[in-house]
């Protein structure tokens, strides 16, 4: 099996990919994912006024209790509470970026928890 030698730069080159064609407005801001080994990350941001609006990550205190579940489980709550967030600042529709990485496992396990929370995208 075909494995790059710098996975991380192929990674960025993939978001780089595409975020050429996506782009987050103030109707319908962005909500970027960031992966880390243990961790996982997501933001909506207005592309237009270059600010993040809304944040969730796993390391938040609010969310240190799923913590200790797989990290699918993580994922789940980082979405549910990013959709949470969003809907209290008056955000109902983002566009999803998935920061290059496959749309599987943890970053589809956060898109579905935000979509069943009432984010639309």
């Amino acid at each position: 099996m075909y494995k790059p030698a710098n996975v991380r730069a192929a990674r960025h080159r993939r978001h780089v990919r595409i975020r050429k064609r996506l782009r987050g407005t103030t109707a319908r801001p962005r909500l970027s994912v960031f992966r880390s080994l243990n961790q996982i990350y997501a933001q909506i941001i207005d592309d237009t006024s270059g600010r993040t609006i809304v944040a969730a990550s796993s390391r938040d205190a609010a969310l240190k209790a799923a913590s200790a579940g797989p990290k699918t489980d993580r994922a789940k709550a980082v979405g549910t509470a990013i959709a949470e967030r969003a809907k209290a600042a008056g955000i109902s529709q983002v566009v999803f970026d998935r920061g290059g990485y496959l749309y599987h496992g943890r970053v589809q396990a956060l898109a579905d928890a935000a979509r069943e929370a009432g984010l639309e995208f």
